[in-house]
């Protein structure tokens, strides 16, 4: 397909049609595989692409088949993905173990892989080229559970584009799952081999909520904001913060003395969360809630397995009116994002996970922020032969409300990513400092 993209340039990606990559292995005993109350609630696609710089050292024409002859080996291990999504007796999401197969396209750019630009701001039309997806799908029964795209470009370099369903991995699990992969193509051992009962994290019989899980609540738009979304373009934009900037931020924080630490993330949450609410323009009275994820792998007694394949991430939840929230001090803000990680231990998942099982809720997005952090997560460290990756990213966020922190490279700063109606997008830019 040919396009004029951000970058300004006009290139064209010629695809194959799709293959199914199996698992090379011995076929699974079990014909369904059980996904865990925290796996329901994010059955959504998210896509990211690594790019990868020619290295004069080692040619890339066969890249493709290298990294599909590796990803048949690693199913073995991962043998849920090669499978499909399904609805269980008691209407819950589960994986048919049919293995059935990854989707998997070889494809070629006219141009040099410098078009790109930089990929860290999400772009769907021009990253959307990189990465296989099913545009007749219905639903997300009708997508696969993970597939992949190699494409290569004219100057000798290479991008691997990855769609995987969240209900199958959290961030953490997502990234041991293409280590793993790169490391069998680089013909390795798996340094940290999937854990991939997730019966462990089963719903307590007889279920026990013990908290009132806002988290869940329905939010009454009263600012209007919806048809904001729907009038305006949605834009994405990047904006980094450096040592020094969250430095003065911390400072800021804590100069009335509410509050005697903190850490990068409590400030940037609370920075976003407030300028956000702000540039949509909430009005005062309208409620507002904050959602982001906390690890709970090591909030478990005993901590789950190590490798564990599947999400152990866990939402909680910060409500309060937008003019408490902009008009009380910053540190106020901080404050509240700091309890709702407090709040996060054994007995809050567990009630979360035995919360579900009863309510089959969802939680509610209206006027709502969910901030999920990948700074921790080891995007360019990924070597399948060919070095590390020059760059990587996402396509585009999972939701409107969705913002995204990365960690740029080896630099200590932090990455904002979000999209905002322009206008929105515009009043925001203003209110994060320079």
């Amino acid at each position: 397909m040919d396009g004029i993209y951000r970058t300004g340039q006009v290139f064209s990606v010629k695809k194959s049609q799709p293959i199914l990559v199996q698992s090379e292995g011995v076929t699974r005993e079990e014909e369904f595989y059980f996904l865990s109350n925290l796996d329901q609630n994010i059955a959504v696609i998210i896509q990211t692409v690594y790019c990868f710089k020619q290295d004069d050292m080692k040619c890339s024409k066969n890249v493709a088949n290298v990294i599909k002859q590796a990803l048949a080996k690693v199913l073995v291990h991962f043998y849920p993905l090669a499978g499909n999504l399904t609805i269980s007796p008691d209407g819950k999401l589960i994986v048919e173990c049919s293995n059935d197969g990854v989707p998997f396209v070889e494809a070629v750019a006219d141009c040099s892989i410098d078009v790109l630009g930089d990929i860290t701001i999400p772009d769907p039309v021009m990253l959307g080229e990189l990465v296989h997806t099913i545009p007749g799908a219905k639903n997300i029964l009708e997508m696969p559970l993970l597939t992949a795209q190699v494409t290569r470009f004219k100057c000798g370099g290479f991008v691997l584009g990855m769609t995987i369903n969240h209900c199958m991995t959290d961030g953490i699990s997502a990234m041991e799952f293409v280590n793993s992969w790169a490391e069998t193509a680089r013909g390795m051992s798996l340094t940290v081999p999937p854990f991939v009962d997730r019966s462990i994290l089963r719903s307590r019989q007889p279920p026990k909520i013990s908290y009132d899980h806002k988290e869940f609540m329905e939010i009454q738009d009263k600012s209007n904001m919806e048809r904001l979304y729907k009038e305006e373009q949605i834009v994405y934009n990047s904006f980094y913060f450096d040592q020094e900037k969250i430095g003065r931020l911390k400072k800021l924080a804590m100069e009335d003395g509410e509050i005697k630490s903190c850490t990068s993330f409590t400030v940037l949450t609370a920075l976003v969360w407030r300028a956000r609410s702000k540039a949509l323009k909430m009005k005062h009275h309208q409620e507002t809630k904050l959602l982001f994820a906390v690890d709970g792998r090591s909030k478990f007694s005993p901590p789950l397995p190590k490798g564990y394949f599947g999400n152990g991430i866990v939402l909680t939840c910060c409500l309060c009116k937008v003019g408490e929230l902009v008009q009380k001090p910053f540190s106020h803000a901080v404050g509240l994002v700091q309890d709702a990680i407090k709040m996060v231990n054994e007995d809050f998942i567990r009630s979360t996970i035995d919360y579900f099982e009863v309510t089959r809720a969802r939680p509610s997005l209206t006027a709502t922020l969910l901030i999920t952090s990948w700074t921790r997560l080891s995007f360019n460290t990924t070597n399948f032969g060919w070095g590390d990756p020059s760059q990587s990213g996402c396509v585009t966020l999972p939701e409107k409300e969705v913002a995204l922190f990365l960690s740029k490279g080896r630099e200590k700063g932090t990455t904002l990513l979000l999209g905002l109606p322009l206008t929105a997008m515009k009043a925001f830019q203003e209110l994060i400092p320079a």
